[in-house]
């Protein structure tokens, strides 16, 4: 067996030789510098090495045994320090077997280590089926607090001083016991107040559970077409920490959410919302510039693939990956099923750049669950992370090729909206299979560069620490006033090299996880950024110039 502490690899990097003649065909790609990454499996040394997530799988191949948690990056404590939490799922309430706690919170020691503080914090007796978190200060008063998304109800975790309360009930958030996944918090009308999607999945039970057959005529996990969908929920802050559920287009939209994410896709000022459903047409809810929301997906091109057919949409992501300045999204799915990749074209239509990209061939052969955009190399480029995993253990004696545990894939961005797939290497880090599942990532050695953590369904976690030693960059946090208090939604513009970089401040995203807040920008060899641009939620502008490298700015809203 491997060290933990093994370095990652050599990263061959290639350039782009021009754009693409084709949109639907791939340029070939010419040979360029090597620039070296480094990472470092910290997980044991860091004082992770004892989480393992729980399935509750005992056997009899329960649907929501395959899917997994996410997990992802908060300041709960409000030191400066980014705390890590872990997603767990639990036995099942038939089984009666000791249940452990949903969440599990890992305090941040200055970067040496992270120290369990789930009891201090209040999350000791926490004990639910839970699949995914989303972190935000939902109620404007200065600490970070944590949606949990269950099996079977939903929990909203309040933050008070380091201490976390249940309050779904009392602020709205309990009115349906049903399986949920996805959720996002934004400031849908911009009235200063986060406002939350919540993507439920398929109507399971135990009573109702499906069985299915796939080798000798033993039971085997059934794909997600046998069941019936859920639709989402739309719920809009009262702006006193309360919310209402919005009846009417949320409620009629086809269900089985896995990922949602919101953008400003169309920079209108107006935060709209994407929805990748799994074996259902994928949705985008255009906002009408006053809170309501018109569905687009089909009009837009990313409701299907290129032959009219839903595919299984498990993990997203959106940003700025080339010149044009407009947003490309990214979508994991599937085996057999390309990684899904859309450009906007500026008229409200996506255009498919899943071949074009170079990412769509190397992509076929993995089901991929967590995704995000980060810029790895600090070349200016977001970089894409993909982290992949079957849900059928036995899925290498039906289908060649496949396998149940799968490498996690790093596609390095060479200008253009062109990916070139980084080789594994013999012995290092994304040779690794693992049943991958949730994807995050943040700089939480506040050394500069962004950290990468994966969790596994019905395993351990990975803590991959960044030791590049790699050109500049800006941090920039942001807080709010008039603006949500995390200034989500608010863009990030700045102009470093004579180049243009965009990112966008969310809550949610990837599969089920929650990445840093603060915007982080690669800057190359530029000693300074010539000038900082934020556009604040709540409609503001602030701008800045000649902003020094290698720091972390932060800008409060006037």
């Amino acid at each position: 067996m491997r060290s933990d502490r093994t370095l990652l690899w050599v990263l061959v990097v290639v350039a782009a030789c021009g754009s693409p003649r084709d949109e639907n065909v791939a340029e070939e790609v010419a040979p360029a510098s090597l620039p070296v990454l480094a990472f470092e499996d910290v997980t044991f040394q860091m004082g992770l090495g004892g989480f393992s997530h729980v399935t509750g799988a005992f056997g009899q191949k329960w649907f929501p045994e395959t899917m997994g948690g996410g997990g992802g990056f908060l300041d709960y404590d409000q030191d400066g320090w980014l705390d890590l939490l872990l997603v767990n799922g639990n036995p099942f309430p038939s089984r009666g077997e000791l249940k452990p706690s949903a969440l599990r919170l890992y305090r941040n020691v200055e970067g040496t280590a992270f120290e369990e503080v789930t009891q201090e914090a209040g999350l000791g007796e926490l004990h639910a089926y839970a699949f995914g978190i989303t972190a935000a200060d939902y109620d404007n008063d200065g600490d970070t607090d944590v949606m949990v998304t269950t099996l079977f109800q939903n929990l909203l975790l309040r933050n008070d001083g380091g201490v976390f309360t249940d309050v779904a009930s009392e602020v709205g958030l309990a009115d349906e016991a049903v399986w949920s996944a996805a959720a996002v918090f934004f400031d849908a009308n911009r009235d200063g107040w986060l406002d939350l999607y919540v993507g439920n999945y398929v109507d399971w039970s135990p009573e109702k559970d499906i069985t299915c057959t796939r080798v000798a005529n033993r039971k085997a996990y059934c794909t997600p077409e046998l069941y019936r969908g859920l639709t989402g929920a739309f719920y809009l802050s009262r702006g006193d920490g309360t919310f209402a559920r919005q009846s009417g287009l949320f409620d009629s939209a086809p269900g089985k959410t896995l990922a949602a994410i919101s953008v400003d896709y169309n920079r209108d000022g107006w935060s709209d919302l994407i929805v990748a459903n799994d074996t259902q047409r994928d949705l985008l809810f255009e906002n009408q510039g006053d809170g309501t929301f018109v569905e687009k997906g089909v009009f837009s091109g990313i409701a299907f693939d290129e032959n009219g057919r839903a595919r299984a949409g498990m993990g997203l992501d959106v940003g700025v990956v080339d010149e044009t300045g407009e947003v490309t999204l990214f979508v994991g799915h599937f085996t057999a099923e390309m990684v899904g990749v859309y450009r906007h074209t500026q008229n409200g239509f996506f255009m498919d750049r899943a071949a074009a990209s170079q990412i769509g061939r190397p992509s076929l052969r993995t089901l991929t669950f967590g995704l995000f955009l980060f810029d790895v190399d600090h070349d200016g480029d977001l970089d894409l992370f993909t982290v992949n995993g079957h849900i059928t253990e036995e899925i290498g004696l039906v289908e060649e090729g496949i396998t149940y545990r799968q490498q996690p894939q790093l596609y390095i961005n060479r200008g253009g909206g062109l990916f070139e797939e980084m080789p594994a290497g013999e012995d290092g880090l994304l040779a690794r299979p693992l049943v991958g599942r949730g994807a995050a990532y943040a700089d939480w050695d506040r050394d500069g560069d962004l950290d990468v953590l994966v969790t596994e369904n019905g395993g351990p976690v990975h803590l991959w620490r960044n030791d590049s030693v790699i050109a500049g960059y800006l941090q920039v946090e942001l807080t709010g006033r008039t603006s949500n208090r995390d200034a989500i939604g608010a863009r990030v513009v700045i102009f470093a090299n004579g180049r243009r970089q965009e990112r966008e401040v969310r809550a949610g995203g990837s599969y089920l996880s929650q990445s840093q807040q603060s915007v982080h920008f690669g800057l190359g060899q530029a000693s300074e950024v010539d000038s900082l641009h934020i556009y604040w939620p709540g409609g503001q502008v602030h701008r800045q110039g000649l902003v020094v490298a290698n720091q972390v700015v932060h800008v409060v809203e006037r």
